[in-house]
């Protein structure tokens, strides 16, 4: 167990609110992981199913099962240029209906930069049809907040737009998760602008669950995420001590202060977990009541503690 810094101030009681509904992430085959988290996570909790290359389908469906058997809502990743054939998505697709994981799925381009089928992007799984057709009711889409390495901002903010329209036009309900970073201000701005653009979709801002901090930076560096020394101390860590844990709490608590409901509209948390789906369920659990049991003047509990 690593302590870690105590958390700054409450403010009126708003973490309890910008948590609720949150969701997170396990991998197809951490249905271990999922089994020792169920007992911090409130009924009907959103689980995406991640996409990763080294998985079965049967791995993913299987997770699918599981998140449903415990009581809480699967929402699978489709990996757009992973896909082979329409055949295999509908095939995908098809399963998760039968284990009645096919409400909404989350679509992703994917980490191949070449095609392994006809779907070159997101936007091509959705412009297919495929998804409306099978019974998929809502669609998340990603969202980077501080850019990605490989597309420029342009691109990126016309590929959402059409995303947004598209599953409009069909009559999904849309919605965003965004990539995690460590510095509120980019996204709040991000955000923003969404809506004054006439994007009205739910947004789920990416938060980097409780993981060792060497281990936290190789994710960011692998996704492009900024880790700049100023940033990553503002978030409640320092580069020279890799050896210890970093929570969100920093990010979390400067997240709900800074969102207006009226400007930013329906915004809630999404945790990355990296593999540590337990503590990241145990550290969102630990932080609504924490607030809970300030505001109510029963005592203040001891700092967060984390694996």
């Amino acid at each position: 167990m690593t302590r870690l810094e105590a958390r700054p101030p409450m403010q009126n009681g708003q973490h309890p609110r910008v948590l609720d509904g949150f969701s997170l992430e396990m991998t197809g085959r951490d249905r271990a992981g999922l089994d020792e988290a169920a007992a911090y996570l409130p009924p009907g909790t959103r689980v995406n199913i991640t996409y990763l290359a080294g998985e079965t389908m049967q791995d993913r469906v299987g997770a699918a099962r599981a998140v449903r058997r415990h009581g809480f809502t699967p929402v699978p990743h489709v990996a757009a240029r992973r896909m082979r054939s329409p055949a295999e998505l509908g095939e995908f697709l098809a399963a998760l209906g039968e284990a009645d994981a096919l409400d909404e799925i989350f679509v992703v381009g994917g980490d191949p930069t070449t095609p392994a089928g006809p779907f070159a992007d997101g936007l091509s799984v959705l412009r297919s049809g495929i998804l409306q057709e099978t019974g998929v009711r809502r669609v998340s889409v990603p969202g980077y907040p501080e850019g990605h390495p490989h597309i420029a901002v342009d691109a990126l903010s016309e590929a959402l737009h059409a995303k947004v329209a598209v599953l409009t036009e069909q009559e999904l309900a849309p919605a965003v998760i965004t990539q995690f970073g460590f510095d509120v201000q980019p996204v709040l701005g991000w955000i923003r602008a969404l809506r004054r653009q006439g994007i009205e979709a739910q947004i789920r801002v990416g938060v980097p669950g409780p993981v060792g901090v060497k281990r936290l930076l190789a994710y960011a560096r692998r996704f492009g995420v900024a880790t700049s020394a100023g940033i990553t101390r503002k978030y409640g860590f320092s580069l020279a001590n890799l050896l210890g844990t970093a929570g969100p709490d920093a990010f979390v608590s400067a997240l709900a202060d800074g969102l207006d409901p009226a400007v930013h509209g329906d915004v809630r948390t999404h945790f990355y977990t990296f593999g540590a789906i337990t503590a990241t369920s145990a550290w969102v659990r630990d932080f609504v009541v924490a607030p809970r049991i300030r505001h109510d003047g029963e005592g203040v509990p001891g700092e967060n503690r984390s694996t």
